[in-house]
């Protein structure tokens, strides 16, 4: 080429032959041709060859690092394959040693089932297949990892001890009678049938009310492994039965990975938050659960990842969770549930004191030589800085006054111990946080006191009635739930049923009646304000007020019949905080108040009531004659009563 360039005679001729070879866009190149001039198109030519032969320069520049680095790494790899080679002569080589193992002697000198020794020998044959740096030979050794690692056979070799599990649980857990009782005649049944599992327990109860540490006690108690999973937000079937092995990353479910690190086959397994699995398309977690926690199934429990069925018969599993209304029906079906209720203030303040006091000084690096909390200081935590079934809001609060505390203490200008009193809560926690209601001072037509029951506990709320000119229409108001509503309807029909000859100065069809509960932000449902709802309606409507001292709860029907509803001690409890002397409830309700503390129980007139006009006689001092049953003749068509 360079001596065709030669034999051009002009510099024209010259540019035209050399311009398809320039390292140019075909633009630029039609450009330089068009270029009339023959002295303009010699110096673009010369441009366009001055920047090709930067570029070729700088090209070789990158080509010579490039095959420097190359003759660099593989200079550095010939030495390193010497090295070995050297170091294998002189018998020196350990690394070497310490990643070769004999897959074959470690799966014949383990203590493993007949069908999984079958089953990994299956897989030694493959990586014996496979040769030196086989693509599947990582997966392989970390399968048979996984096998070698798994408790097949391991046990713990404890005897279970009732009068130790009693105190473990005394000294972790302030109160809980019942649940303690319950656990405890759980491993008793365990002891007398020699069986490691026993039934599988869901405890059901609000946040922060020592659900997960039971499991963590029981685990103690018994001297087992203490495992835990949590399964809050999982929507993943695969996080359960794990990935099969066909998948690049695959790996087993949380159940086999928890039992390898466990190294017991009989360890305290608690699937923490059971009630927040959640559903999606990648399958159903829950349904994934059924074989883990049926008794039937779980001894031939399989993981997608290990394919090898293992045995569960001997954990013992143990679930919490906040609600069991979320929880499939199915599942359920296979827990016993212990429900654990929400801490009384005098419960509370044990557990400060004796628990949770203790435990922020040491985490602070306190004691009680540099911080004291007086006991009235931690009733005022209590009752005015929190509002929460269980304790962990109280602990955060002690940690606060630990943390100011500790300022004070670093920069020493404070005198030990800091006692820390009622006076001084505002200075260190603000502004009290909680607001409680209190019963009534005044009595109103219309205006009644009902007991609630929430997830944090038991409150007492006011139902509010009025009337104004209308159309016979019913209002209500504060957010209301359809049951609740309904609950509105029933008690005005029952009104106007049962208490028709009580108000004759009110007229149905031109007054519209509204019904409101306060805290109108707050969602209220549930069928326990019925006979609320109706006391309210027939105070109203009868000019008579009901005693702010008396509150109540039940469910009413159109029979006029009172229902028994559920969160009796959350209510009591709270009728008694807002000094409530007197509630009224259903019959049938009267065997739950052996769960209220005696304290309690002694400050607080209970009257059961099976029908609404015991409820009027009680509250407004009606005695309503007795039901009047009116039917129609098919004969006559005349009504008739019975």
């Amino acid at each position: 080429m360079m001596a065709i360039a030669d034999r051009q005679e002009t510099i024209t001729k010259l540019i035209g032959f050399s311009a398809p070879y320039l390292n140019a866009a075909n633009q630029e190149k039609q450009e330089l041709l068009e270029i009339r001039s023959v002295h303009e198109r010699g110096i673009k030519f010369l441009d366009h060859l001055i920047k090709q032969k930067e570029s070729m320069k700088l090209q070789i520049e990158m080509a010579n690092k490039f095959a420097e680095s190359t003759n660099k790494q593989y200079r550095h790899a010939m030495l390193r394959q010497q090295m070995k080679e050297i170091q294998k002569e002189l018998d020196e080589d350990k690394s070497e040693k310490k990643e070769k193992k004999d897959y074959r002697q470690m799966v014949e000198e383990a203590d493993l089932p007949e069908y999984a020794r079958e089953a990994a020998l299956e897989e030694v044959d493959k990586l014996e297949a496979q040769g030196p740096n086989g693509h599947e030979e990582g997966m392989i050794k970390t399968y048979l990892d996984l096998i070698l690692a798994l408790p097949w056979n391991e046990k713990s070799d404890s005897e279970i001890d009732l009068k130790f599990a009693r105190e473990v649980l005394n000294r972790d857990h302030y109160g809980l009678e019942k649940v303690k009782d319950r656990i405890v005649q759980h491993l008793a049944v365990m002891k007398l049938t020699e069986k490691k599992r026993g039934t599988i327990l869901l405890f059901e109860g609000p946040p922060g009310t020592g659900k997960t540490s039971l499991g963590k006690s029981i685990a103690e108690a018994l001297g087992r492994k203490y495992v835990r999973v949590s399964l809050g937000g999982i929507r993943d079937e695969a996080e359960i039965r794990g990935h099969r092995r066909t998948y690049i990353g695959a790996l087993p479910g949380r159940i086999i990975s928890e039992m390898k690190k466990a190294g017991q086959r009989d360890p305290v397994f608690v699937l923490d938050e059971v009630d927040k699995l959640m559903t999606a398309y990648s399958g159903d977690p829950a349904s994934a659960l059924l074989e883990v926690l049926d008794p039937e199934q779980n001894d031939s429990f399989s993981d997608r990842y290990l394919d090898i069925v293992f045995d569960l018969s001997d954990v013992l599993f143990i679930a919490t969770a906040n609600t069991v209304s979320s929880i499939p029906a199915p599942l359920l079906d296979r827990m016993e549930v212990i429900s654990i209720s929400s801490y009384t203030n005098t419960e509370k303040f044990h557990i400060g004191r004796d628990h949770l006091i203790p435990a922020v000084l040491d985490e602070h690096g306190l004691n009680t030589d540099k911080l004291q909390i007086s006991d009235e200081a931690l009733r005022g935590v209590i009752e005015k800085y929190t509002r929460e079934a269980g304790v962990r809001g109280l602990k955060k609060q002690l940690a606060k006054i630990a943390r100011v505390s500790s300022e004070k203490i670093v920069n020493g200008d404070i005198e030990l111990p800091i006692r820390v009193t009622t006076e001084q809560l505002e200075d260190i926690l603000g502004r009290k946080t909680v607001r409680l209601e209190d019963a009534l001072k005044d009595d109103f037509p219309g205006v009644v006191t009902g007991l609630a029951w929430t997830p944090v506990g038991g409150e007492i709320l006011f139902i509010e009635s009025t009337f104004m000119p209308g159309k016979g229409e019913l209002v209500l108001t504060g957010q209301l739930g359809d049951v609740m509503k309904e609950s509105a309807r029933i008690s005005l029909s029952l009104i106007r049923s049962r208490l028709a000859n009580q108000i004759t100065h009110f007229d149905f069809a031109v007054n519209d009646i509204h019904i409101h509960v306060p805290a109108g932000s707050t969602p209220k449902d549930g069928p326990s304000a019925g006979i609320t709802l109706f006391t309210s309606l027939a105070s109203l409507l009868t000019g008579r007020a009901v005693d702010t001292k008396t509150a109540m709860t039940g469910e009413i029907t159109l029979r006029g019949t009172v229902l028994p509803v559920g969160g009796i001690k959350e209510k009591v409890l709270a009728a008694h905080r807002a000094g409530i002397k007197r509630i009224i409830m259903s019959s049938e309700n009267k065997n739950d108040l052996q769960d209220i503390p005696e304290e309690t129980a002694n400050a607080i007139e209970f009257n059961f009531v099976d029908r609404i006009e015991d409820v009027i006689d009680l509250t407004l001092d009606i005695k309503l004659p007795e039901q009047v049953i009116l039917d129609f003749s098919e004969s006559t068509g005349e009504m008739k009563t019975q």
